[in-house]
């Protein structure tokens, strides 16, 4: 009995199989590579407005002790500054639509071109800890030492 939960992916894009969709790029990548399911070339202009790009997909997770994160890819991200226009997307469990990447060029002078087919993103999948909130009444307590002293307030 496995712990993994099963994940569905209801394909939209009939492309995607041509492309090798699903797979991750090698045997310990944590991340599904995403591609671009686009008509046409996109251009990216520098520092522009971020663009949505369709996966070609729906992923189905359902089990609410797991989610689906979008990162980018590390090597466009660095090479070529293409990154997701809201840092990380979320896939929440019980989110079952077409799945979009957000595309943003970071780059302050070279436009990016993204090609149909092209890998831009890549989804990890991990758990989810939903603690027991606790509501505390306004006293003082011991407290951690910190307090509520915030950014860089460690001295570390």
């Amino acid at each position: 009995m496995s712990d993994l939960p099963e994940v569905g992916l209801r394909l939209l894009d009939p492309r995607l199989t041509g492309w090798g969709f699903p797979r991750w790029g090698s045997a310990a990548a944590a991340g599904l590579d995403l591609h671009a399911c686009l008509d046409a070339p996109l251009i990216l202009p520098p520092r522009g407005a971020p663009a949505l790009i369709p996966a070609g997909f729906s992923v189905l997770i359902r089990d609410p002790a797991w989610c689906g994160l979008i990162f980018p890819r590390s090597g466009r991200g660095h090479r070529d500054g293409l990154v997701l226009g809201n840092g990380t997307g979320v896939i929440d469990a019980d989110y079952e639509g077409p799945l979009m990447v957000s595309a943003w060029n970071r780059d302050d002078a070279r436009p990016i071109r993204i090609e149909p087919g092209d890998r831009i993103a890549q989804l990890v999948f991990t758990r989810v800890t939903r603690p027991l909130l606790t509501v505390l009444a306004d006293e003082a307590g011991p407290g951690s030492g910190r307090g509520a002293g915030g950014f860089g307030s460690s001295g570390r």
